[in-house]
């Protein structure tokens, strides 16, 4: 498959602030004649969002792993087929909020499913999809879970405890030292304008020909 568009993924845990420059990023792109869409997973699609719904509300010990897991590429199969695929062939660029690495972060190494499951179904439901670059937003998890308390959301991930939300975060750090090479460690405790402009000119300097 060839992409036309650009595929940008933006991860990290629960209140690094990923979400708030992945919309600034969409602004600037825009304003800059880039026509760009943001998207998140779980969700991005009428039914990926219904099953985001039974993922993230709920008891934190509702869901097996495995049953976690296939859940979320349920969602995932959906989001690719129906709207990230179809955007990048018409040259649109895409932000999502999460994709595969958050899969491989949670469920992988927060709840213990095996590597080679993930690898399985990643392959299957991604075939050849990865994103072109993905910005990972780093913080100490205490400060993160003082982020997520003044916030007024119902989302079971947050309700984990600390040594899972510790092992997400490890995940997520290591990224940058494996073959991923275009994953690109984001200091979440910068300021929002000092982020944004980083990412930005990352962007100008890789993906947007002079």
């Amino acid at each position: 498959m060839i992409n036309k568009g650009t595929f940008i993924v933006f991860e990290g845990g629960e209140g690094t602030g990923k979400t708030t420059q992945a919309k600034i990023l969409q602004d600037q792109l825009n304003t800059n004649n880039i026509l760009t869409i943001l998207t998140r997973e779980p969700g991005g699609t009428k039914e990926s969002e219904e099953i985001r719904k039974i993922l993230i509300n709920g008891k934190i010990n509702k869901w097996d792993g495995i049953s976690e897991t296939l859940l979320h590429y349920a969602a995932r199969r959906e989001h690719i087929k129906k709207k990230i695929i179809p955007e990048l062939k018409k040259g649109t660029w895409i932000i999502c909020d999460r994709f595969f690495h958050s899969t491989e972060a949670y469920q992988g190494a927060g709840h213990g499913v095996s590597t080679d499951f993930l690898n399985t179904l990643k392959k299957a439901v991604c075939e050849d999809l990865v994103p072109d670059i993905t910005f990972i937003f780093d913080q100490k998890v205490e400060k993160s879970i003082q982020r997520i308390k003044n916030r007024n959301e119902n989302n079971r991930y947050e309700n984990f405890d600390i040594n899972f939300h510790n092992r997400v975060r490890k995940y997520f750090k290591n990224l940058k030292n494996t073959s991923n090479k275009n994953c690109i460690l984001i200091n979440a405790d910068d300021t929002i304008k000092n982020i944004s402009d980083k990412i930005l000119l990352y962007v100008q300097q890789n993906f947007i020909q002079s």
